[in-house]
């Protein structure tokens, strides 16, 4: 029978008591299209499989890596074993929310529960997989799209003050996820300068490319005579193998604006990797930062290099990404306006941008509403007697 491939399908389907139910369950499944066949036929499981194959070509190594993943772990052990067809319909809802609802009560490490965003990823999978399956006509809903998902937020990254790094260096507490300062910044720069590293390190944290895509960066990409460099590809490490691709969305291929010193510094990095490597035929792709046989710089070894430098320095400790949340951070303290921001780091929507860095964006949220009651002020005369406000 064809499925949804095209393809000739081996149709199985077993648990009939007698030759007899077998024969009549034969006859109804001859009745059907092949579509519906295969839905009435198909083990969820065998479909995930099968939609993960056809993924192989359009996803990039990592997020497929990660597809895999969750479908091993979460979404066959709960889903696995019933038909496609029956997650179609009411039936499919109830049955997808039921699923749901156990892995949401699943418990990680040190017996928390599973974080929302994780239950609401492992959705996103099984949505997409399912959207495949409406799509060639396997099932006429979508079940994963009318769900009860648990609410939650995602760590917010919070700036290192005085008070934090003080109970750090007490009691080793730290906040999941935290950024430095400009002191801490200036401070880890001034250390490195000398490291060969060092136009990398300035360039994470001053324009906050991320790790894929900094060590991704070629000597073509810049443009010293119009002091711009251009992000187009990023390195990923997939199962211990790099591989080259396309940035993490169309809206991480970006062209960033280059100060002077910066520009001056990667004109510099550059021109010494040509010299470092002429007529010894290494470094075949001219990568901007290599290591000194010309091999480029691994994302994961750039991460702990950098944790090296870190503990080394005896800086609150931060994770290289964290660099990338700082240069928003700093951009922002700056003035620099939301929308620019956005463009610069390589998110799709501004809305990404507010919500990921609106803690290190709090100052400016105090100053923004400083400046706003002053203007109110300044066109309104009052006196500060809030004892008549209290009584109202």
């Amino acid at each position: 029978m064809p499925g949804p491939d095209g393809r000739q399908k081996r149709l199985r389907q077993g648990g009939f008591l007698t030759r007899v139910e077998a024969e009549q369950g034969l006859a109804e499944v001859l009745g059907l299209s092949g579509a519906d066949a295969m839905a009435e036929t198909w083990t969820v499981k065998r479909w995930l499989e099968y939609w993960l194959s056809l993924s192989e070509d359009r996803l990039r190594p990592s997020t497929l890596r990660a597809y895999r993943s969750v479908t091993r772990t979460h979404l066959i052990p709960w889903l696995g074993r019933f038909r496609v067809a029956d997650l179609d319909g009411r039936r499919g809802v109830k049955t997808v929310q039921r699923a749901v609802d156990v892995i949401s009560r699943k418990e990680v490490a040190d017996g928390e529960l599973i974080a929302p965003g994780t239950v609401h990823r492992i959705v996103a999978v099984l949505r997409s997989a399912l959207s495949e399956a409406r799509r060639q006509g396997l099932m006429a809903t979508n079940a994963a799209w009318r769900l009860r998902l648990p609410r939650g937020a995602r760590p917010q990254a919070v700036a290192w003050t005085r008070e934090r790094e003080k109970l750090w260096r007490a009691t080793g507490a730290r906040p999941p996820v935290a950024v430095w300062d400009v002191e801490h910044v200036s401070a880890f720069l001034e250390a490195v300068q000398d490291d060969p590293l060092f136009p990398l390190w300035w360039l994470v944290a001053l324009r906050g490319l991320r790790r894929g895509e900094v060590v991704a960066l070629r000597g073509t990409d810049l443009d010293a005579q119009l002091r711009e460099l251009s992000v187009k590809r990023q390195l990923l490490v997939v199962d211990g193998t790099v591989h080259l691709g396309p940035p993490k969305s169309a809206a991480g291929v970006r062209v960033l604006a280059l100060d002077e010193f910066t520009n001056r510094l990667l004109r510099e990095q550059r021109r010494w990797q040509q010299r470092r490597f002429a007529g010894t035929g290494r470094d075949p792709h001219g990568y901007l930062f290599t290591h000194a046989d010309g091999r480029p710089v691994r994302p994961d070894w750039l991460s702990h290099r950098f944790h090296a430098l870190v503990h080394k320095l005896g800086l609150p400790p931060v994770r290289l990404h964290d660099l990338r949340h700082g240069a928003a951070s700093l951009a922002g303290a700056a003035g620099v306006e939301l929308k620019v921001i956005q463009h610069d780091l390589g998110h799709s929507s501004a809305v990404t941008t507010a919500d990921t860095y609106w803690t290190v964006f709090r100052d400016l949220a105090h100053q923004a509403v400083a400046a706003t009651a002053a203007l109110l002020r300044s066109h309104a005369r009052f006196r500060l007697n809030l004892g008549a406000a209290s009584q109202a």
